[in-house]
Formats: structure tokens, C-alpha cells, sequence
């Protein structure tokens, strides 16, 4: 059930933003397969909303990678190649590291403390094999952690990257199970308290390899 404080701040929000942010969430989260077309209407109806909003939400995410039109009534989350996993690969092996440097610069111990909550709560969606609680709770670990660095530019282009390879991480899940996914989450919070900048971005970049590696081997 959703919090109040999180239905107050969706009600704030214009239908267009909430229907856009709706949308965005399926497709990070691997709610559509890549390549299966989905109608307009169907989207609609899904999302409880009108046409006029689902259409400005599809034109956003169209321009930012995350959708490809088949026709006038019909779109799909593009299908991930290799090379355009070797382009995310390259981009997030120079964002994500530097962003957990900066973050290691300034993070506080009640910081520290709500990453080791939400850690916590992933290593269970992982031992219940819960795939779309993993990758909820994996991609707001990562979130919450770049939201630290106060970089604002960096953190969307990350974002954006994201958006790019969700939906084939949730082929990843289905395909090998979540007790077969690895990451550094917990040599990254060790790093973070140390006060170690350099160990912290170090983690997360043999976080970014092994996550990328366990794609490349999902999708080849």
C-alpha cells in the first residue's frame, strides 16, 4: 500500500508527470519484454489513464531511448544489442564509479545506516527469489547512493542508462534466478564507512562490470 507522504506527492504532481513516471517504472523494471509490441490503448488502460497523457509519456520516453514506435498505435522497448550494451557498459563505468566518489566525500552515518536497510531488504528479495522486488530494491540502492553525490547532471545521465538496460536485466532474472546475481554492494558500505572515496568507487565499478557481464551473458 502506498505511504501518505508518497500519495501526497503524486497528488501534487501533473496527470501527464504521474502517468509518465508510471510508465517509466514498468519499462525500468522489466514489465515489458523488449521487443513485444504494446498498443497505445493498452497502455491506457494499464496505466487507468487518457490517451492524451499516455501519448506526451510515450513521446518522452521515445526520445529518451526507452521506447521505439512500430507504428502509429503500436510501441516496444527496444531490444538490447551487444554493441548498445558495450555503449552503456563504457558510459556507466566512468558515471557511476565518480559519482560514488563523490558521494563517499559527504555521506553521513544516517546515510550510511538507511543503505544498509535497504541492502538488507535486497539480500531477502534475493534469498525469496522475488525478481521484481530485486531489481526495485536494487535500482533504488544505486539511486539513493548517486542522489548523494549532489551532482544532479551526472545522476540523470546515470538514470537514463538505467532506463536502457532494466527491462534486460529482468531476462537476466528469469533466466538464471536471483540466488545467481552477484554484486559489491557490501564491500561499497564497508568503503563508505572507512571514509575511503577511492575503495567506495572502486567497488561500485566491479559492481557495474559484474552487473554488465551477467547481461551480456543473458542476452548473447
Amino acid at each position: 500500500m502506498m505511504n501518505l507522504d508518497k500519495t501526497l506527492s503524486a497528488a501534487a504532481l501533473p496527470v501527464h508527470e504521474i502517468v509518465y513516471q508510471d510508465l517509466r517504472a514498468l519499462i525500468l523494471f522489466g514489465e515489458f519484454i523488449p521487443g513485444e509490441a504494446v498498443t497505445i490503448q493498452g497502455l491506457a488502460t494499464r496505466l487507468s489513464a487518457g490517451l492524451t497523457p499516455v501519448r506526451e509519456a510515450i513521446r518522452r520516453l521515445t526520445a529518451e531511448g526507452a521506447l521505439s514506435f512500430n507504428d502509429n498505435r503500436r510501441v516496444c522497448v527496444p531490444t538490447l544489442s551487444l554493441k548498445d550494451l558495450e555503449d552503456v557498459s563504457f558510459a556507466r563505468q566512468f558515471l557511476e564509479p565518480k559519482l560514488i566518489f563523490m558521494a563517499a566525500q559527504q555521506v553521513t552515518a544516517q546515510d550510511i545506516a538507511a543503505l544498509i536497510t535497504l541492502d538488507s531488504a535486497l539480500d531477502q528479495a534475493i534469498f525469496r527469489g522475488d525478481a521484481p522486488m530485486y531489481l526495485r530494491l536494487n535500482y533504488q540502492f544505486h539511486h539513493q547512493l548517486y542522489q548523494l553525490a549532489r551532482a544532479p547532471i551526472l545522476s540523470a545521465l546515470t538514470d537514463g542508462l538505467w532506463l536502457r538496460f532494466g527491462p534486460s536485466l529482468r531476462i537476466v532474472c528469469g533466466r538464471l534466478g536471483t540466488l545467481h546475481l552477484v554484486d559489491q554492494h557490501k564491500e561499497t558500505l564497508l568503503a563508505l564507512k572507512a571514509g575511503d572515496p577511492q575503495a567506495a568507487s572502486d567497488a561500485i565499478l566491479q559492481d557495474v562490470l559484474q552487473g554488465m557481464e551477467q547481461i551480456r551473458l543473458g542476452i548473447a
